[in-house]
């Protein structure tokens, strides 16, 4: 009986798998990044919007070629969807490489969490992303960059 449970991607006790709530919730971020529907990325994979819902609270766990057309529609790299995963988490499920900063510091998963989900950052990405000369946007990005603190 644990295989159906793997092909659903819920541990003996019906929870979703810790690694596909990540992967869940790496697919909403981008998802709401973009502006895009549960609806709009379902029909862009030949999926139903119920279908969506389950990848991104990691009730149904995304396979390889999914994951591939999800990266493609999102506009993102595979990557994307394991990066910011807890060290914790990356030890415990294959011992994927660390995530540190820069500066050799661990980086705050609350203060990622708290900030990708904010709707100032979420109007913020999307009015960058409506600019539509990339030379503006280049612009844009290094006048904010430059108001920030230096980069260590």
């Amino acid at each position: 009986m644990a295989g159906a449970e793997q092909v659903m991607g819920n541990d003996r006790e019906g929870r979703p798998s810790p690694i596909d709530v990540h992967v869940g919730s790496r697919i909403r971020l981008r998802r709401t990044l973009l502006g895009m529907s549960q609806e709009r990325l379902g029909e862009s994979l030949g999926l139903t919007f119920q279908q969506v819902q389950k990848y991104e609270r990691g009730v149904n766990r995304v396979g390889a070629s999914r994951l591939f057309d999800l990266s493609r529609v999102l506009d993102v790299p595979i990557s994307f969807f394991f990066d910011d995963m807890p060290d914790s988490l990356a030890a415990n499920f294959g011992g994927l490489p660390s995530r540190r900063s820069a500066g050799g510091a661990d980086q705050s998963d609350s203060f990622a969490d708290d900030t990708l989900s904010r709707r100032e950052t979420l109007e913020l990405v999307r009015a960058y992303y409506r600019i539509t000369d990339p030379s503006v946007r280049k612009r844009v990005f290094d006048l904010i960059k430059s108001m920030g603190p230096a980069d260590p």
